[in-house]
């Protein structure tokens, strides 16, 4: 009896991880900085038809991240533009990381900062294979969201690997 009742605090108390928001679902609070310092939310950032939101996990030092926002940018921004969508990148990086990433290479779009991953936590999306000390602490497994205007989500598109990432094809079949 006492072992059914020790077993049963264990359950009771150990903590509930939040899953990873799923289409339909209304899309969790976003307030992270922009290249410029500024402070974005998701409405602050949307297109008329709404958002597709990347997080990744640096672009910095993040071969396949670089390799992603890349292809995006080259193969994808200005067609989701003409759709109506706000394509926007999300990482742990610092905005200036991300300002002299843009810059180099002609990202347009919005790149957002969640130096704290407070975002990234309220999304279930940090990576737990980072613990404290390294250099990826706090980093979001890959994922892109497409976000109706009403806060919606209406894709999820999501790989096993960080190695692997959604091809632009998906992703705009998701932004209709």
């Amino acid at each position: 009896m006492m072992r059914a009742l020790a077993m049963a605090a264990l359950v009771i108390s150990a903590p509930v991880m939040a899953a990873i928001p799923d289409v339909g679902q209304r899309a969790p609070a976003l307030v992270a900085t922009d290249t410029a310092g500024k402070a974005r939310t998701i409405s602050s950032v949307a297109g008329p038809k709404g958002t597709v939101l990347v997080f990744f996990r640096s672009a910095s030092w993040c071969p396949y991240c670089k390799a992603q926002l890349i292809d995006l940018n080259k193969n994808a921004a200005d067609t989701l533009k003409a759709r109506g969508y706000a394509l926007v990148g999300l990482s742990y990086d610092a905005p200036d990381v991300l300002a002299a990433f843009a810059k180099e290479r002609g990202v347009s779009w919005t790149l957002l900062s969640d130096p704290q991953s407070k975002v990234i936590d309220g999304w279930s999306l940090r990576d737990p294979q980072y613990g404290k000390g390294s250099r990826a602490e706090g980093v979001p497994r890959p994922a892109i969201f497409v976000i109706a205007p009403d806060g919606t989500i209406r894709a999820r598109l999501m790989e096993e690997s960080y190695k692997d990432r959604p091809q632009v094809e998906a992703v705009l079949a998701a932004a209709p």
